[in-house]
């Protein structure tokens, strides 16, 4: 996990710092501000509907490319979670490819209000419960962000660029449990 940096803290603070210095300046914050608030309506769906089934559990080291595991109704769902505001342009998000080896691995893409931060709705990208990520290996594979000593941005062979088209758009947290954890859930996508 990321550590508290005193500099970006008092950057943050100061007078006249717009929405989007904070967004860059506290992005480990604000992602996991979304986890929490997602993590939190995910238990809070179980208790009232399902009898507190679901457990959440963290990996100590970030290797495979999951930020959560989900346990309910006996899937385990090793998730990788994404963010991008509802006026944001993003069109695609970068996956790891060992989430296909995981039982039920997938990508939670939460797209927030800017000025609340409420969860708007999710994009989905995994397959049913119980089953594995589709193979990635026909998306375009990632790049380092910097060069190397020659200016060249080398490929970054576990990671995969994913369009917005191929996510499932999700409007509520009740639709992203049933698609986390009810295989009568799954239908064809509806794209964003």
């Amino acid at each position: 996990m990321d550590g508290y940096n005193l500099s970006t803290d008092l950057h943050a603070q100061q007078p006249g710092a717009s929405a989007m210095s904070q967004d860059s300046l506290q992005s480990v914050y604000r992602e996991r501000l979304l986890e929490h608030l997602l993590v939190g309506e995910l238990l809070k769906h179980s208790w009232l509907h399902h009898g507190a089934e679901l457990e959440v559990s963290t990996p100590s080291v970030d290797r495979a490319g999951h930020d959560i595991v989900l346990e309910a109704k006996g899937v385990t769902r090793h998730v990788q979670l994404k963010a991008s505001s509802t006026d944001g342009a993003t069109r695609s998000q970068i996956t790891h490819t060992h989430l296909g080896r995981k039982p039920s691995g997938c990508v939670i893409w939460m797209r927030f209000d800017r000025k609340d931060l409420r969860l708007d709705h999710f994009l989905f990208f995994g397959g049913a419960p119980g089953t594995p990520l589709a193979c990635m290996d026909h998306y375009v594979t990632a790049r380092h962000t910097r060069g190397d000593a020659n200016g060249i941005k080398k490929e970054r062979p576990n990671l995969r660029i994913v369009p917005a088209t191929a996510f499932k758009r999700i409007a509520t947290i009740d639709e992203l449990y049933a698609a986390l954890f009810c295989p009568a859930a799954q239908e064809a996508p509806v794209h964003e």
